[in-house]
């Protein structure tokens, strides 16, 4: 069954809700048969850090609130990431512009990395407080990902994946979402935020369930002459 997440990597509840998701699986007896697809999403298209600004500047100016009120806010935040075993810095976090970010994680893709990108740039802009939005920074975290510098370098500074991130926003667009993360399950059912792993458990079980019965089943014509030399439960008989 495939679940496909359309996520941004500078949104804190996206890498929360990636974690509960994890955990959530791990749960599962058919975990194996999961296919997970991350989607790209931008929650601020049109931004670019061009004046050095901080997180709680960003809050402040985008949601119209006081500097120790958008502080308060990621308090909150910081604790339920805590939670998930997440350890979110704030203080030194850099927002910036994720378009090259989720370009990057369509080339880890064709290379089977693309968990591996997804984590290792949340993990970046997070907790190791790197600017997401440089195209330094960007090479550098494809490289210890296990992509080859050189082509990851030749995209970055390029246009290359460019529509695919802008069909996958298109994409959302068109189911109807309106926020991140969100999860979606075989094209028919649909989990948005960062939701307790029970809650993920209980989705992809039901999901499951219903995906299930939708596969072809095989039924053999048999065409033996007889039924002799054949080992069953029973044993073998001649």
């Amino acid at each position: 069954m495939k679940v496909e997440i359309w996520s941004d990597v500078m949104c804190p509840f996206c890498y929360i809700g990636k974690r509960h998701f994890e955990q959530a699986i791990e749960k599962l007896p058919f975990k194996d048969e999961i296919i997970v697809d991350w989607k790209s999403y931008q929650l601020n298209p049109e931004y670019h850090n061009t004046n050095n600004e901080t997180v709680y500047d960003y809050l402040s100016r985008s949601k119209g609130m006081p500097i120790e009120q958008a502080r308060q806010m990621t308090k909150q935040v910081v604790e339920m990431a805590a939670n998930a075993g997440l350890s979110i810095d704030f203080d030194t976090n850099i927002p910036a512009n994720t378009f090259d970010a989720h370009r990057l994680i369509h080339l880890a893709a064709i290379h089977g990395l693309q968990d591996q990108a997804e984590e290792k740039l949340f993990e970046a802009h997070f907790v190791n407080s790197k600017n997401i939005g440089e195209t330094d920074v960007l090479i550098d975290l494809a490289e210890e990902i296990g992509l080859n510098r050189a082509e990851a370098e030749e995209v970055l500074k390029g246009d290359q994946f460019s529509e695919a991130v802008r069909y996958d926003i298109y994409e959302s667009q068109n189911l109807g979402i309106r926020g991140v993360p969100y999860f979606v399950m075989d094209r028919k059912y649909g989990v948005s935020g960062a939701q307790p792993v029970e809650a993920f458990t209980e989705a992809l079980t039901q999901s499951f369930s219903a995906w299930k019965e939708t596969q072809p089943k095989t039924t053999l014509t048999s065409l033996n002459k007889n039924d002799d030399a054949i080992c069953d439960e029973n044993g073998c008989e001649i």
